[in-house]
């Protein structure tokens, strides 16, 4: 057994490293039988040699099994699904995608994260509902799958140790954008869930990870063939990550277009990636004939309402007020009665007559995560009240005064840089233009 200077020395000089060796280095991580300094000298060997795709499916299932894995009754067996995003601005797809999943009779297992940085996590998104606990053990989580269908949860102390060592690290050392790393993160949590199937959604763009296709396409690649390697089934949606998705971009205002999706009243773009990521999962576990037939039983799951009180049931399962649940999801029904909502709201409006070419999607959530709806260090709070809602649609014709964005924030006030740059993200064309898909490539597994 080589010591953890042999490994890491190994790794520089660009040797891949056996199976023994990896297994070798998680278990020290997971054990906290390692120096940080070490850990961090191994992640940046990595980042540098890169690793062949033996060796990032053998971290991945050393990373995988460092801590608890899920297992669930038999009678689930081939029924239990998840999806994952790799971030972006207004992806509230989870809160419409997991009750849909559920109606159409898979458990969904969804373990999500928070925001950092310019991308909204769905765990804050969910706890702008009063009482909605997204601390549940792995008894609490079967329970709710098995009256509910699906839960969104945050990841157990048990669940993948060895991965919340490295992610901080890999934050530190500047090593977040290597692929087998980020590979070896996200399947590893997946793979603990013990899932059937897993659809992806790979976002490129100006407000995602990666900003062009060729390098979206790399990680998707990576995430579906580690993630078939393990035993799960699964696909990536390859999707266009520039404008915010949907109209409602902060915490609340995201809880609240997602119960509006819900009650069948989704906006087109949103529809889009819930019904294509949903028909994937459906195909994947032979509950579709084809990918068209599953993306059929996604649509009306939402606009027939059988989501809608999933997610109902759901909330009121992971701690929220009968009551409170009822009323978000009755049909004619003031959100703020239930809903934190900010102090003040700002409109800004268009500066001239012209088309609607454009809203940046970054230069949006940077200035909301200024005002309190992000957050840049893990663990620090966030102001759910805080957000925008996009009062126009791409494609469409406006005149000059009219109102585009509807601010929500409170102390500290918007700044008049603030606004200047948020007007900086509306762009004004005088032709109309093509309304182009979000979904630009599907990969299924073979």
């Amino acid at each position: 057994m080589l010591s953890i200077p042999d490994l890491i020395r190994k790794k520089r000089d660009g040797e891949p490293l056996s199976h023994d060796d990896i297994r070798a280095f998680i278990q020290a991580v997971a054990n906290q039988d390692i120096q940080d300094c070490q850990t961090g000298a191994m992640l940046m060997a990595i980042w540098q040699r890169g690793m062949v795709a033996k060796e990032t499916e053998a971290l991945t299932r050393e990373m995988m099994s460092s801590g608890e894995v899920m297992s669930w009754p038999e009678e689930w067996a081939g029924l239990v699904v998840d999806k994952h995003s790799t971030g972006g601005v207004g992806d509230k797809v989870s809160l419409v995608l997991a009750p849909a999943l559920a109606a159409c009779g898979l458990k969904v297992p969804m373990i999500s994260g928070r925001g950092l940085a310019h991308t909204g996590g769905t765990l804050d998104k969910l706890e702008s509902i009063p009482g909605f606990n997204i601390q549940q053990s792995a008894a609490q989580v079967q329970q709710i799958l098995a009256s509910v269908g699906c839960c969104i949860v945050g990841q157990t102390e048990r669940l993948v140790p060895a991965d919340r060592v490295l992610y901080a690290l890999r934050d530190a050392t500047s090593t977040v954008d290597s692929l087998p790393l980020i590979t070896g993160s996200i399947i590893s949590k997946k793979g603990a869930e013990s899932l059937t199937a897993l659809a992806l959604d790979v976002k490129f763009g100006r407000a995602a990870l990666y900003k062009d296709l060729s390098a979206a396409k790399e990680l998707a690649l990576s995430l579906v063939n580690v993630g078939n390697s393990l035993g799960i089934r699964t696909g990536a949606v390859l999707s266009r990550m520039d404008a915010p998705i949907g109209r409602c971009v902060g915490n609340s205002v995201e809880v609240i277009e997602s119960l509006e999706t819900l009650k069948g009243h989704g906006p087109a773009d949103l529809m889009e990636l819930v019904t294509s990521l949903g028909g994937v999962l459906l195909l994947m576990t032979g509950k579709a004939s084809d990918l068209s037939d599953g993306q059929r039983q996604i649509s009306e799951a939402v606009i027939g309402g059988t989501a809608l009180s999933k997610f109902q049931a759901m909330m009121e399962a992971q701690g929220v007020a009968n009551e409170m649940a009822r009323s978000l999801c009755s049909a004619h029904t003031d959100y703020y009665s239930v809903l934190r909502k900010a102090q003040h709201q700002l409109e800004l409006r268009t500066p001239r007559e012209g088309v609607v070419v454009d809203v940046d999607g970054l230069v949006l959530a940077q200035v909301l995560h200024k005002l309190g709806a992000g957050r840049s260090k893990a663990g620090a709070p966030v102001n759910h009240s805080v957000g925008a809602e996009l009062l126009v649609s791409l494609g469409q014709k406006v005149t000059k005064g009219v109102s585009w964005l509807r601010l929500h924030f409170e102390r500290p006030g918007v700044t008049s840089q603030q606004v200047e740059l948020l007007q900086s993200a509306l762009t004004l064309g005088p032709e109309p233009i093509t309304h182009t898909p979000l979904v630009c490539e599907l990969l299924l597994p073979r």
